[in-house]
């Protein structure tokens, strides 16, 4: 079924591939349309090998994937976004992410956390849920071979923001409810298209998730409650202690890059290692698609941070395959809405018929391994 459907869709990625002299009036070659969240749900998900409780609320546990091999093995916490807003995603949509670094050599714990909008969560919950997720990891590697001192977080989007403030946790000051007496210590931070500095992004809060979630999380402005932003933004935090490095793609209307250069300047003149990659073709989402154009940066980015080499990774044809396949698919829909009527329903005989059996056959081909992997996960 699996390889049914890549043929179906590499026929697709074919048609649309196609120079308007192929097909005219039809073809109108547009530019790849961006990502969406939808997209990379679609992706392919190796599944976790536990779900594993942190605490008792139903939304505090993570899922862990343990790369094959003796081990110990570098760890990379991975914390999804969604505008710190339980509707707007869940660690689901990092699943793709985690699966591929797993397969790539680094163990992830893909954890869930409570939102502004779930019981307990805001200030200061979904930041004690975090920092339990984190501090699990040491009942974890007791029975499981996990390489502690090889930790890194890896957060997308609002994620991002909570990725650095868990590396940050040693500088919050006793007496905060956020404190906490022996944090796990981190090596570093991927933060990807995660704003760093809240009081900065509060202006933007309302156009990107449509409430106002930092005043939310924060419980207040930050006039109101300002000694909550001085512990809750990881910027206010600086130094941090730990590389960084920021991935953002350069279309990227979310949380536009600027922010990340912002952060930057500020961490950097603190006393932090930061580094900042702006990923052409990019937006908010291919940051955490594998497989697409941001994929070897942040791959890349995790396994440095980690000390890690990486190994031999398997799956690479695979999720090249599948990202290629919804490429192809979001192609076709944004051409058939810009087609003319004439285009509706248009069915075998179109020219080049010929031409597309051929590309269908070598695509079989070119797939290789991977349709393999496919097999069997989610697309």
């Amino acid at each position: 079924m699996q390889l049914r459907r890549a043929v179906q869709t590499s026929l697709i990625l074919f048609l649309v591939s196609l120079t308007a002299s192929d097909f005219a009036p039809c073809a109108r070659p547009q530019q790849q349309p961006l990502m969406s969240a939808a997209d990379v749900l679609k992706l392919p998900v190796f599944p976790a090998g536990e779900r594993i409780p942190y605490g008792k609320d139903p939304l505090q546990f993570g899922e862990l994937r343990i790369p094959k091999g003796k081990g110990p093995h570098p760890v990379a916490v991975v914390i999804h976004g969604g505008c710190w807003i339980s509707k707007f995603a869940d660690l689901g949509l990092m699943a793709p992410l985690a699966g591929a670094l797993a397969q790539a050599g680094v163990a992830t714990w893909n954890i869930e956390y409570r939102r502004v909008d779930n019981p307990g969560g805001g200030w200061p919950g979904t930041f004690n849920d975090v920092a339990a997720a984190v501090d699990c990891l040491r009942a974890l590697a007791k029975t499981r071979p996990l390489d502690l001192k090889h930790v890194v977080t890896v957060g997308h989007s609002a994620g991002g923001h909570l990725a650095l403030w868990a590396a940050a946790r040693s500088k919050v000051p006793k007496g905060s409810p956020l404190y906490s007496p022996d944090p796990l210590k981190v090596r570093g931070v991927v933060d990807l298209a995660g704003p760093g500095n809240l009081r900065s992004f509060l202006g933007r809060q309302e156009q990107v998730c449509g409430d106002r979630p930092i005043t939310k999380l924060l419980g207040g402005s930050d006039t109101e409650v300002p000694e909550r932003y001085r512990v809750g933004s990881p910027a206010e935090l600086a130094p941090l202690g730990v590389r960084q490095v920021l991935i953002t793609g350069a279309q990227d209307r979310a949380v536009p890059p600027e922010y990340a250069q912002e952060y930057l300047e500020a961490d950097r003149a603190a006393g932090d290692s930061v580094e900042s990659i702006i990923v052409d073709g990019a937006a908010h989402f291919e940051v955490i698609a594998p497989g697409s154009t941001a994929w070897p940066a942040v791959k890349r980015a995790v396994l440095t941070l980690a000390g890690f080499p990486g190994q031999s990774d398997a799956a690479e044809p695979a999720l090249k395959a599948a990202f290629k396949l919804i490429a192809a698919e979001r192609i076709r829909q944004h051409v058939m809405e810009l087609a003319g009527p004439e285009c509706k329903g248009r069915g075998a005989g179109y020219p080049g018929e010929e031409k597309a059996t051929a590309y269908i056959a070598g695509q079989f081909k070119s797939i290789g391994p991977g349709a393999e992997i496919l097999k069997g996960v989610r697309s």
